[in-house]
């Protein structure tokens, strides 16, 4: 109905699984690398989980298109299915035709025939949609198939997608056996709010608009909040919005806009995690100023009714301050005063020089080890660079030395705008996290752009293990993934 009122080639916001309109953004793309890679070249199960709508099918339609011809795919879109018929399901993918065999003469065959692909030089993966439903026999049968090999290699790769209630499934003792051999768990993350634009762009340049951005930045945050981050409730929303615009005969998205898709949709904005923290910074301060109370109620000096002493009435409001309290407050000022020392005294090369241990050195307990990061005496001096410029060179060198395998992504930009990731540094520079920044290059199709890290590790599980010790403000902005150099 809308198509043409914004110039689009077809819907861009439906939420069956197109391939075009996959978004790499938000971990998507790097999760897609990985299990390219795993599959290609590692063995184990791997376990790829995400709440409902976080865009798990949409992956999983990706890995069919995306894999190397050498590697054969068995999809199971269908996860409630018994034992023997995931094992007719399977062999039928194999060409394999055992109407009414037995389950022993099935698996024989299905052993048979993958030993022959292995021998042509192909390997087979089966992939599995929503596997949180598929029964524990299903998934212990599919343990026994995994379990197949000749020589030292396995015959058969298993990828299950599934919701964190696969995750529960995983920890029930009669699944301790399937749960021991997946190697490699991926998580898919919400968009973010500052991911959600592009997103809402790449989505409609995709179906072919050609104009400006058309949602307003309140319109963008009414949808991430309804939304939760989640790309199906995103796109419910943006689609309703299009036709709420089309309506008003205006191509500006508005918040009114996203209003009306949301009543529509009977969905809610839900608290996000600031407004949370907000209230209960206000519970704990009313909190605090009725134990204020309390305490000078308690501490109040006993007067005669006849008289009133004098001192009270002439002192100043600032002397009826509870001692603790002035004293608390005075502790706080030096503590601001310190901090701002810091801040505008220290120069930006103290803060790119903290001790990190090198990758033959064994890490604290509970702390996955580092990978050396760049020297900062090899740059130029920092008083002759902009902060970007600084973790630019870092980056660089970074690659240069090879020491380490991963990262951690934070965000990346499509272009190359140096003034934005300017303010970041400098809240990284007051946090002291500066050093563990580092800026690289990168190309997003035509485009040059910027990927934002944080930290260098010299392996990707230890990456991954870093990613619950990011800042908590990194930890609430960014939707971050593991970045593997």
């Amino acid at each position: 109905m809308y198509l043409e009122h914004f110039g689009l080639a077809e819907p861009p916001f439906r939420i069956t699984p197109v391939t075009v309109f996959f978004f790499s953004g938000a971990n998507r793309g790097e999760i897609l690398d990985a299990l390219i890679y795993s599959i290609s070249e590692v063995e184990g199960i791997i376990k790829v989980s995400g709440e409902v709508g976080s865009g798990k099918t949409m992956l999983c339609r990706m890995l069919l298109e995306k894999l190397p011809k050498h590697i054969e795919t068995i999809y199971l879109a269908n996860p409630s299915l018994s034992r023997e018929e995931m094992l007719y399901a399977i062999a039928d993918g194999l060409g394999l035709n055992i109407e009414g065999e037995r389950v022993g003469i099935i698996m024989q065959n299905i052993q048979n025939k993958l030993e022959e692909k292995a021998r042509e030089g192909k390997r087979i993966v089966v992939l599995v949609d929503e596997a949180h439903a598929m029964p524990p026999d299903t998934l212990e049968e599919l343990r026994l198939l995994y379990n197949l090999q000749v020589g030292n290699a396995k015959l058969l790769q298993i990828v299950l997608f599934g919701q964190p209630e696969l995750n529960a499934k995983l920890e029930q003792p009669n699944m301790r056996q399937l749960k021991d051999r997946i190697v490699h768990h991926f998580h898919m993350q919400p968009l973010s709010r500052n991911i959600l634009e592009s997103y809402l762009m790449f989505r409609m340049r995709a179906a072919g608009y050609h104009g400006p951005n058309i949602f307003s930045p309140n319109a963008i945050k009414l949808i991430a909040s309804a939304s939760n981050g989640l790309m199906r409730r995103v796109n419910i929303l943006a689609d309703k919005s299009l036709l709420a615009a089309f309506v008003d005969d205006t191509h500006d998205i508005e918040a009114h806009h996203v209003q009306a898709a949301m009543r529509d949709s009977e969905l809610n904005t839900a608290p996000t995690l600031s407004d949370k923290k907000l209230l209960l910074g206000s519970a704990a301060a009313v909190l605090l100023l009725f134990g204020m109370a309390a305490w000078w109620m308690l501490h109040k000096p006993q007067t005669s009714p006849q008289s009133k002493p004098p001192t009270l009435a002439a002192a100043p409001a600032t002397n009826v301050m509870p001692a603790p309290i002035k004293e608390q407050r005075n502790n706080e000022r030096a503590q601001a005063n310190t901090v701002v020392a810091i801040q505008t005294n220290a120069p930006p090369a103290d803060l790119t020089k903290p001790a990190q241990p090198a990758l033959n050195q064994a890490p604290p307990a509970g702390k996955a080890s580092a990978a050396t990061p760049p020297s900062p005496e090899a740059s130029s001096s920092p008083t002759t660079q902009s902060l970007f410029q600084q973790r630019l060179a870092a980056g660089k060198q970074l690659l240069e030395q090879k020491q380490a395998v991963a990262s951690i992504q934070l965000f990346y930009n499509e272009e190359i705008k140096p003034e934005r990731i300017e303010g970041f540094l400098r809240r990284a520079n007051a946090l002291g996290k500066l050093h563990e920044i580092y800026i690289l290059p990168a190309k997003f199709g035509s485009k040059d752009g910027l990927r934002v890290l944080y930290g260098a590790y010299p392996s990707i599980d230890a990456a991954h293990n870093a990613i619950k010790d990011l800042p908590a403000r990194y930890q609430e902005a960014f939707a971050t993934s593991t970045y593997i150099f």
